[in-house]
């Protein structure tokens, strides 16, 4: 159970501060609803209490992970599907699963094949939207500037 004023990840959106918790009627059903404001696109999420924990909500990393996750981004990639259905496919698991260091491998892995090859339209989408995703952590739990944070990731990718 979260409060009012965690920060919190919600998958495939970004990290975000739950606002309140309210009860709300969504199609014909009450239920409690955490209002999560996710400060990068400026977007108010409702997550039900009831499966949160299905949806993969979690607590924003803290310093060491934070370490962490920028020791992933310099690192070497990994091995990658030639196919890029399966590496798609691959790449969109570990996003929706909600681990931040899986994010980060996409992050890294797609940034390596974009100077090695180029990427196509939808893995580049794709490494966009991850980087989206790491960076809105990385703000909250650094509390950090977009702008910096955005610096710090591509100087490692370098």
């Amino acid at each position: 159970m979260f409060n009012v004023g965690d920060k919190v990840v919600y998958p495939m959106h970004g990290a975000g501060v739950i606002e309140a918790v309210e009860e709300r009627e969504v199609l014909g059903e009450r239920q409690k609803y955490y209002i999560l404001r996710i400060p990068l696109g400026d977007m108010r999420v409702m997550v039900p209490l009831s499966n949160a924990h299905e949806v993969g909500l979690r607590s924003v990393i803290g310093e060491e992970d934070v370490k962490k996750v920028y020791e992933i981004l310099g690192g070497a990639k990994t091995k990658m599907s030639s196919n890029w259905n399966r590496r798609y496919r691959a790449n969109l698991e570990k996003m929706k699963s909600g681990d931040v260091f899986a994010v980060a491998e996409v992050v890294r892995n797609l940034a390596y094949r974009d100077r090695e090859k180029g990427l196509s339209t939808g893995e580049r989408r794709m490494l966009d939207n991850a980087k989206q995703i790491l960076v809105s952590e990385l703000v909250v739990a650094q509390e950090a500037e977009e702008a910096e944070v955005l610096k710090a990731i591509d100087e490692v990718l370098q």
